[in-house]
């Protein structure tokens, strides 16, 4: 029997945001009929300009430079990246301890790290947030 991996592989909405699991590949969320119309319009026009449809959306948010057409339409969505990485902190006695801690970081914060960094902290992506009010707004 094969399994495939899913834990990140979700869409989900409130009243604010959408929420996007970081394992979904552009062709994929392209064919989930949960995921709006016009946030597919937004992702066939503007963010596939310089992404191929087999790319994740993790793979593509942990390289993310900043000079990419994506990215500046990312940014016009309000697009937040919600992360699981390293922190350090002190115990009671002194010493040192390592844990990973989930962080949701705006996109521009999250692009001005640089790869070194990224692996420093042993950055995984696991979704992206969108504001639903910057999707309604996203003229096509």
């Amino acid at each position: 029997m094969k399994y495939q991996y899913e834990d990140f592989k979700y869409f989900m909405q409130d009243v604010n945001a959408l929420y996007i699991g970081a394992y979904y590949n552009y062709g994929e969320l392209m064919e989930n009929e949960m995921v709006p119309f016009k946030l597919k319009s937004i992702i066939e026009h503007y963010i596939m300009k310089d992404t191929q449809a087999d790319t994740t959306l993790e793979s593509q948010f942990y390289y993310m430079t900043g000079e990419e057409f994506s990215y500046r339409t990312y940014m016009q969505l309000k697009a937040k990246v919600k992360v699981c990485m390293f922190v350090e902190s002190k115990s009671l006695f002194g010493k040192e301890k390592v844990a990973y801690k989930n962080k949701i970081l705006p996109l521009s914060e999250f692009v001005q790290m640089n790869l070194a960094q990224k692996k420093k902290y042993g950055i995984k992506v696991q979704e992206i947030i969108l504001s639903k009010l910057a999707v309604m707004a996203f003229s096509v």
